[in-house]
């Protein structure tokens, strides 16, 4: 039987079919680009990351600044460039403030606790000894077993492949002098960006960018412009908040471990509180090493773990109640599980400590902007309201 000249070439269900087929296609296709380009973007920061680090961390700080600026701009009779040295002023009085009164009995602390270590290990050979023998003997027979031994002796020798394989870069002097040189040199510059930064007298750093995009139409300039400023917005508030909570929680993770009786409470409460600029990041390695510390150290036990951990829980809690809403507000709008996986992500798709910095902005900044799609062009195309 022949098809007459008026059927059609497909029917409904194969059009369907394929229908689905090209969809399931170009959603395929969409990822692989954004994952390719995820790598690239990560492999560019790598590989720059001296260059990036610097602007990056003085236009962050300009951005956090430029209201303190304006302040005393405004005190200074409309003097930027007073005004920007009077904040430089201020800034190193106060560092310097900091360092007579903490530093030396921080640095003495971390000094102490890293001569500490061995002391440590052997606490924790003879506490394991003490309360789970057998255990121990379990692993020393299974580490005498030919086997596992085999195992252990061949994992030792790709370590020392790759040791060997690093030394000579290792002992190259005149890299590792460049790579010291190239550090000070990324320091010294962050200063030198950031008083220009602030030295600009443009309130929105967005404001020349329009008169740069004539390639695109009205309203979706006017988008990109939204999303930017979004962006902006929630960096700064981000940055703002997490320094600000990461020093109280410092500042009372230090007082709490030190009344509780900790060894080098002082030291490890301001580096954790340090280190929750990264979200969660700081409690878990305080835990990770405060909490064996407590149990193992001489006059240490059971009775000072259960106190440092319930100064992490109240420290916490404070930070969660009381600080995070007062401080941040509902900036980013996260959920912690969110926030934990986006730390994660984030960190392995830019190589590490920058993408886990930047992890919160980022992600709060794609919500944002998949909500716009999702509100302006997603439902003029289904002619559905979004959920």
């Amino acid at each position: 039987m022949v098809a007459s000249e008026d059927s059609p070439l497909l029917t409904p269900a194969q059009k369907r079919l394929v229908g689905t087929a090209l969809g399931f296609a170009a959603v395929v296709s969409i990822f692989a680009l954004g994952f390719y380009s995820l790598r690239m973007v990560g492999v560019f920061v790598a590989e720059f990351s001296g260059v990036i680090w610097p602007i990056a961390t003085a236009g962050i700080l300009a951005l956090i600044l430029r209201p303190v600026v304006g302040l005393f701009e405004r005190h200074l009779r409309g003097r930027r460039l007073a005004a920007v040295i009077l904040l430089y002023g201020v800034v190193l009085l106060v560092a310097a403030g900091i360092i007579l009164a903490v530093a030396p009995a921080v640095i003495s602390q971390i000094v102490d606790f890293f001569a500490y270590l061995p002391t440590l290990w052997q606490n924790t050979l003879a506490w394991g000894e003490k309360h789970f023998p057998e255990w121990l003997a379990v692993a020393r027979r299974y580490l005498e077993n030919p086997s596992v031994k085999a195992v252990a002796d061949s994992l030792t020798g790709q370590f020392q492949d790759v040791f060997s394989h690093l030394a000579p870069s290792l002992k190259n002097a005149s890299a590792g002098l460049f790579g010291f040189f190239g550090l000070v040199a990324s320091l010294a510059i962050i200063p030198v960006y950031l008083f220009f930064f602030l030295l600009s007298e443009e309130s929105d750093p967005t404001a020349r960018l329009e008169s740069n995009l004539p390639f695109l139409r009205p309203h979706h300039r006017g988008d990109v412009l939204f999303l930017l400023r979004e962006f902006l917005s929630i960096l700064v508030a981000f940055f703002r908040g997490q320094l600000l909570i990461g020093l109280i929680m410092g500042l009372l993770l230090a007082l709490g471990f030190s009344i509780a009786g900790l060894k080098f409470g002082l030291a490890l409460g301001i580096i954790i509180g340090f280190l929750n600029i990264i979200p969660y990041l700081g409690s878990i390695i305080g835990l990770c090493i405060a909490l064996p510390l407590a149990l193992l150290q001489p006059e240490g036990g059971l009775g000072l773990m259960i106190a440092v951990l319930g100064v992490f829980v109240a420290v916490q809690a404070i930070e969660g109640w009381i600080l995070t809403p007062r401080i941040m507000g509902s900036q980013t709008g996260l959920h912690p599980v969110a926030i934990i996986f986006a730390v994660f992500f984030w960190g392995q798709a830019l190589g590490g400590i920058l993408g886990m910095l930047l992890a919160v902005p980022l992600t709060a900044f794609f919500v944002t902007a998949w909500r716009l799609m999702r509100r302006k062009y997603l439902t003029e195309q289904t002619g559905t309201p979004g959920v």
